[in-house]
């Protein structure tokens, strides 16, 4: 029995070494291979977080490095959210480990590319409309690892730092503090604050296939330890689903919302839904100032006219206003339909959202506002 654990770790740590070099092409061109075996030689390299630390402690030699680590560690091995990883998962594409010279080499890139096209891989860039159920819970729990960033903002408080306006009163202080002698500058700037997030997620009919992912994406954004992001679903009313998301479990989350939501699959009245939030909460200080993200498709069965003035009004209300539409990334595309044409002079960015990709390039556009 311990040969044969033997056997299998040896082939489980020969696949590592594809997993190095997809790291140099990323542009981690300080991984170190030997090192990274070395240290798997030591642990249990079919443990996810022994394999995990290993790669970071010797793959990664500045901050720079480790985003792209974190991203290729997820995407590489993929579906492994408990302690150990089957080795039949990461073995994907080195049945032997004998051979030399270029014909080696050329086993490895084979090997090296099939198990960069990971399953995981291919689902974000896959349309959720068209997932099966079992991708479709794949999906959502890669929803775990989205980094959530809140824009930030200055706020009317300073705060030391070194560099920005003269603090005139610190200088000072430094100087007495050294009998007057001179001392050390002190500078201040404005302190930064997350800025108020508003998603407004479109529960219709036409929304069906994409509504429930971009409620876990609408989760992600609610678990925000300031508590600035306000969720609300609209149709043919528009319901406020704030306090359900909070909840740290997703699919609880999800289900507490959904026992809210009285018009899940019905119609679309986007300006009525529009002027409702802005009577109630968009004037009165929710949206002022804030970053409103509208995810739907623009279909509308009330008037259009209506839904631009509401906009426009909206626009203005928020810092920016940013429209995710499930369609926008798909060929042939057109703001055609009334509620989009009706709207788009008053949006600040139009995105995609209707895919895994295209929702982690939404997460980027939103913290960059």
């Amino acid at each position: 029995m311990d040969a044969m654990t033997s056997a299998v770790q040896d082939e489980v740590v020969g696949s590592f070494v594809g997993f190095s070099q997809a790291l140099r092409r990323a542009g981690v061109t300080s991984a170190r291979t030997e090192d990274f075996v070395a240290a798997l030689g030591a642990l249990d390299p079919v443990r996810r977080a022994d394999v995990y630390w290993a790669g970071r402690a010797t793959l990664c030699s500045s901050p720079d490095d480790l985003e792209i680590y974190e991203r290729l560690f997820a995407d590489w091995f993929s579906g492994a959210e408990v302690g150990r990883i089957p080795a039949t998962d990461l073995v994907t594409a080195q049945a032997g480990a004998a051979g030399a010279g270029d014909e080696a080499a050329g086993t490895d890139d084979i090997g090296e590319v099939a198990m960069l096209a990971s399953a995981t891989e291919v689902l974000r860039h896959r349309d959720v409309a068209n997932l099966s159920p079992r991708e479709a819970r794949m999906v959502a729990m890669m929803f775990a690892r989205l980094r959530v960033r809140l824009p930030r903002r200055p706020s009317r408080r300073r705060e030391e730092h070194h560099r920005g306006v003269l603090d005139v009163a610190a200088t000072v202080r430094e100087q007495l503090l050294h009998a007057g002698e001179p001392g050390v500058l002190r500078f201040r700037r404005r302190r930064l604050k997350p800025r108020p997030v508003v998603v407004m997620v479109d529960v219709s009919r036409s929304m069906t296939p994409y509504a429930d992912h971009m409620l876990r994406l609408a989760h992600r954004f609610s678990l925000d330890p300031t508590h600035r992001v306000e969720v609300f679903t609209m149709g043919t009313r528009l319901t406020r689903v704030t306090r359900a998301l909070r909840l740290r479990d997703p699919e609880a989350a999800l289900a507490r919302a959904s026992e809210m939501i009285p018009d899940w699959s019905g119609g679309t009245r986007l300006g009525d839904v529009f002027e409702a939030f802005i009577n109630r909460w968009g004037r009165r200080g929710m949206a002022r100032g804030a970053v409103a993200v509208i995810m739907s498709d623009g279909w509308e069965r009330g008037d259009p006219t209506l839904l631009a003035q509401q906009a426009e009004l909206l626009q203005r209300l928020c810092h920016v206003l940013i429209w995710v539409n499930p369609h926008r990334g798909k060929a042939g595309f057109e703001p055609i339909q009334s509620g989009m044409a009706a709207v788009l002079p008053h949006v600040d960015h139009v995105v995609a959202g209707h895919t895994f990709a295209t929702f982690e390039e939404l997460m980027e556009v939103i913290s960059h506002v």
